[in-house]
């Protein structure tokens, strides 16, 4: 148990309760029942008298932080940790890492967009990278629980607000850079150098892995590194994409190496290198990692596909407009048929992708259905009104309700057609307002199916 915490709920005898302030929420409001749930102890940043110790500072976010940093991080480096940043493949990328680890016999965890898992444990998590305390929780429990290595994606939020201050990496990788969080980075110049910091984390004889084809890999050339791409030092050098795997030739040091993933699109290999090199650069053998990929099969909403009648329906998280495009495009080489995507944005997200991606979906798809993503407290008309501006294509229709979307798109496939139902991926659940309601993209499929 660590020493603090932050939410009275969770306030267990003897803790030391820290008061932050939210966005939404004031930690003080919470304090009388933190200490009534046992605390010892409460920081916070007002003039207050309590029954038990309390103590002022100036920001009580930076507080939590140096101490975890001065009474944990010696020993959550213990853990050989390995982070991916980028805008896309993180979730892939990190997945397969921590389930190659795994089938090689290796203790690890995994910490991303899907959650929390070593050995049987699976836990939610509400950010890509969760907050300072939560991380540092999640790394002790790994650590107590026999964990020797920790594979975690890393946001350009985390990287921006600190939250993995304290440690250090064995060795990380970068995937490429195209639009998103522009919200709240406002320009990519300002996203890219967020991205940069993750430098500043890696140990001094850490290795860097870069994807040789995006152009803002040179940029991270200031650390000791290796490529992979078209042209990197893990070479591909031939591929053959089907609808449930990819073959695929690649290179390393003058050896060619073949292997079979149960991945298909392009750039589920620009995934599958990410992963192969970050484990190659840990001192394992790549004959050896290649021996047990067929075992190992992409995420849930990572190109998650179904054969519904005599066509396809294929889950993807992609939300971005390099996404969706890499996404559609990938599709678009395997079609026999016609390519059918569902799609839509996010409320209360950057706004500027949505007329950009919806222009992509109708360029590159036989036709569209775009329908609610997770509007949160946005219009969805207004969301709408954004997604199909200026765009003069014919191919589209606009179904608000995305279980009828889903439906009226699994209508629709003939044969070897291609469904792509874009957007959600793994969640489970869809924002409308500020409530959760309960929507599986794939649990649709699969209901349809039977």
């Amino acid at each position: 148990m660590l020493k603090y915490e932050t939410n009275s709920k969770l306030v267990q005898k003897g803790q030391i309760f820290v008061a932050l302030k939210g966005h939404t929420v004031d930690g003080h409001d919470y304090i009388p029942e933190a200490i009534k749930n046992g605390a010892s102890k409460v920081i916070g940043e007002k003039d207050l008298t309590l029954d038990i110790p309390y103590e002022k500072v100036e920001n009580a976010e930076e507080y939590l932080k140096e101490q975890l940093v001065k009474e944990y991080g010696e020993y959550v480096n213990k853990l050989k940790i390995i982070g991916v940043t980028g805008t896309n493949g993180k979730t892939t990328s990190c997945y397969l890492t921590y389930e190659l680890l795994k089938e090689l016999k290796k203790k690890v965890a995994y910490l991303g967009t899907i959650g929390y898992f070593y050995n049987d444990t699976k836990k939610e998590v509400n950010n890509t990278t969760p907050d300072i305390l939560t991380l540092y929780k999640f790394l002790i429990e790994a650590l107590d629980n026999g964990c020797e290595y920790f594979v975690m994606e890393v946001s350009s939020h985390a990287l921006s607000l600190e939250r993995i201050k304290g440690l250090e990496f064995t060795t990380c990788a970068f995937t490429n850079l195209t639009e998103d969080h522009l919200d709240y980075h406002k320009t990519m110049e300002a996203y890219l150098n967020e991205k940069l910091k993750i430098l500043h984390y890696l140990k001094p004889e850490g290795l860097m892995l870069l994807n040789s084809d995006d152009e803002n890999s040179e940029k991270f050339k200031t650390h000791k590194y290796l490529t992979y791409g078209l042209n990197g030092d893990y070479k591909i050098e031939n591929y053959h994409i089907a609808p449930d795997h990819t073959d695929l030739e690649f290179s390393f040091d003058g050896k060619t190496y073949q292997v079979t993933t149960n991945l298909t699109s392009k750039f589920n290999i620009y995934n599958y290198l990410t992963s192969l090199s970050l484990i190659h650069s840990l001192g394992i053998d790549i004959k050896d990692i290649i021996s047990i990929t067929n075992k190992v099969y992409p995420p849930k909403g990572r190109c998650e596909t179904y054969k519904v009648g005599k066509g396809y329906a294929v889950i993807d998280y992609a939300h971005t407009p390099d996404a969706v495009e890499k996404v559609i495009n990938a599709y678009n080489e395997l079609k026999k048929g016609k390519i059918i995507t569902i799609i839509g944005c996010g409320g209360d997200r950057d706004p500027i992708k949505r007329p950009i991606m919806g222009r992509i979906a109708t360029k590159n798809s036989d036709y569209v259905i775009f329908t609610n993503d997770n509007p949160r407290t946005e219009d969805p008309e207004k969301i709408m009104q954004d997604i199909i501006k200026d765009n003069n294509m014919p191919n589209y229709e606009v179904i608000y309700d995305r279980e009828t979307a889903i439906k009226k798109g699994v209508s629709m496939l003939e044969d070897e057609d291609i469904l792509l139902v874009l957007g959600k991926g793994h969640e489970d659940y869809q924002i409308i307002g500020h409530t959760k309601y309960h929507l599986d993209d794939a649990e649709i499929v699969k209901n349809l199916m039977n």
